[in-house]
């Protein structure tokens, strides 16, 4: 896999690149949807691609559970399992194991937990993440890690971060000693922890550095702590991680999140948040945030969203669209993570434009200002 930069803006750190692997091309900045269990929620895969999608993710503790790794291997990987021919990215299953199961016990050997749907009992370990994570196939893997909660003492935190190192060697240990399943590369990044604290920030990327061929992950944020401080650190991590390998800032998040990351030198982003909040009835349009299901759209007959460059938000009405809702049709779910997905997808297609053309810095400023005065963004 290979990364190359096209355009850096010069008054901040935002750049645009190609992140080249076996399934295509990246255009960086990008937004990569959430298929947690193999599928966006509600979306084919010729209707991701409609709408711009460049990868999408999976997840190893998801996947692990149902249907199981070694299926989705018979297929021949998740790309096949899924009909899905773009690049893939996998989470380690490392951060869902801390949020979702029942935690029994965290050791250097790996975490033991309880499964979220039946109380099973399981082990994760790093290699038996990479293991998993060569099973279902994807283009990039990332390195189990620990995660601690943003509130977490210093003590846990320093372990946590300790720990990451460890596994991070396990891991890629691992994947030297062990073939690839597929004809194609699969490539690792490592996940940089410490939580708010820049010195530990600074300690865990110099410790994985040496272990990054193309890429690097900033893990641990957006777990409570203040956005402020968030942001000093995403900020902080752009003087310690390497220039050439793409930045990847893991589960951030609301539209302003993003403008304001790509300016620290974020290159890929993830989150749930287009889908579900879609799924609860919340649309990210141009004037901001609507709840479809309030009263007040009943009799709204204008279109959803006017500048919405796909044609649902120009066409549907907020009155339909809020009948759907209130009826539990499940195009009005459709509807509304097709528009939420194309409005993220859009922002970083708008983004690269502004970096390529040389006047991000400004519009940028002028988004983010705008963006303050509307709801949810």
């Amino acid at each position: 896999m290979k990364f190359a930069i096209h355009q850096t803006d010069p008054n901040t750190a935002a750049r645009t690149g190609i992140l080249e692997t076996d399934h295509g091309s990246i255009k960086t900045p990008v937004f990569m949807p959430v298929g947690t269990v193999g599928a966006v929620k509600t979306m084919a895969p010729h209707e991701l691609e409609g709408v711009g999608s460049q990868i999408i993710l999976g997840n190893t503790y998801h996947l692990y559970l149902r249907p199981g790794t070694n299926i989705i291997h018979k297929a021949g990987g998740l790309h096949k399992f899924s009909t899905w021919s773009r690049p893939i990215l996998t989470d380690s299953g490392g951060f869902q194991v801390f949020s979702l199961a029942r935690l029994n016990k965290i050791t250097d050997d790996g975490v033991e937990f309880q499964s979220h749907l039946d109380g099973s009992r399981h082990m994760f370990t790093p290699e038996f993440s990479m293991e998993s994570q060569r099973n279902l196939g994807a283009d990039i893997i990332m390195a189990f890690d620990q995660c601690p909660p943003g509130d977490s003492d210093d003590k846990t935190i320093r372990d946590a971060v300790d720990r990451t190192t460890r596994w991070m060697k396990r891991c890629t240990e691992w994947l030297k000693d062990n073939p690839i399943f597929y004809d194609y590369e699969q490539t690792v990044f490592p996940i940089i922890q410490g939580t708010v604290n820049h010195e530990l920030r600074a300690k865990s990327a110099e410790e994985l550095i040496p272990y990054s061929t193309c890429g690097m992950a900033i893990g641990g944020l957006a777990v409570g702590e203040e956005k402020n401080a968030m942001f000093d650190t995403v900020e902080f991590c752009d003087t310690v991680l390497p220039k050439d390998q793409p930045r990847y800032l893991m589960g951030v998040g609301k539209p302003s999140d993003l403008v304001q990351a790509v300016r620290c030198g974020v290159d890929m982003f993830d989150c749930v948040m287009p889908t579900r909040n879609g799924r609860n009835g919340h649309i990210f349009t141009s004037e901001g945030v609507i709840n479809i299901k309030n009263e007040r759209h009943k009799k709204d007959l204008s279109s959803v969203d006017p500048n919405s460059s796909h044609t649902w938000g120009r066409t549907f009405s907020k009155s339909y669209l809020r009948h759907l809702f209130n009826i539990n049709e499940v195009l009005g779910l459709r509807i509304a993570s097709t528009l939420n997905l194309s409005y993220y997808l859009d922002l970083m297609a708008a983004v690269r434009k502004k970096i390529t053309d040389g006047n991000f810095d400004s519009w940028s400023k002028s988004l983010l200002s705008d963006m303050k005065n509307m709801k949810g963004m």
